[in-house]
């Protein structure tokens, strides 16, 4: 028994990327950074600026660098300064080349400047990485996915989102858009 997928609309970008922040360990500026890119209820400047003097002025270890630089990437993603976030995720990636959540938001950033095909190769460093969100990898994976015409890919990217994150409506909002047929019913 053959099963295919088929969209029951047409959507290019059904949702916005999900994206994460990272946590910082102990107090200061890094800390103000990652609860400003948690809250997202900031004034986009002062966040930025209080993310950068955290990695100008405050001796950080290692994690808690590339964690404010994921974090300042956030904010900058948001605000649609996509160059510079970019950047951040491979400054953080440089100092931790495993930390999945960088991957994660790389991915979510090429979505958002509709760049498909560039955020699939991330989102998979999301997943292999296993990011703290890998909820949220799938998901921006499957929006990836079909938008490059792998519907099937997205479908179970969806699924297992929801799956990882039981009762989350923006998962179960795109799902609601598949209709699975059986191929060898005529």
């Amino acid at each position: 028994m053959y099963r295919s997928i088929a969209l029951t609309i047409a959507a290019s970008l059904a949702a916005g990327a999900a994206s994460a922040q990272v946590f910082v360990i102990g107090e200061g500026l890094a800390r103000d950074c990652f609860d400003l890119a948690k809250s997202d209820n900031y004034f986009f400047r002062t966040a930025e600026q209080t993310c950068s003097r955290a990695l100008q002025e405050e001796p950080l270890t290692r994690p808690n660098r590339a964690a404010t630089y994921v974090n300042r990437g956030v904010i900058r993603m948001r605000e649609g300064n996509y160059e510079d976030a970019l950047q951040d995720y491979g400054r953080a990636t440089e100092i931790q080349p495993e930390l999945g959540a960088a991957y994660l938001n790389e991915g979510a950033t090429y979505i958002y400047q509709k760049d498909f095909d560039a955020a699939l190769t991330p989102l998979n460093k999301a997943i292999e990485y296993d990011s703290a969100e890998i909820f949220a990898a799938y998901y921006n994976r499957a929006i990836a996915r079909e938008n490059t015409g792998d519907v099937q890919g997205a479908y179970f990217d969806f699924q297992k989102a929801l799956e990882l994150k039981p009762g989350w409506e923006l998962a179960e909002r795109q799902l609601k858009r598949f209709t699975v047929r059986d191929e060898t019913e005529g």
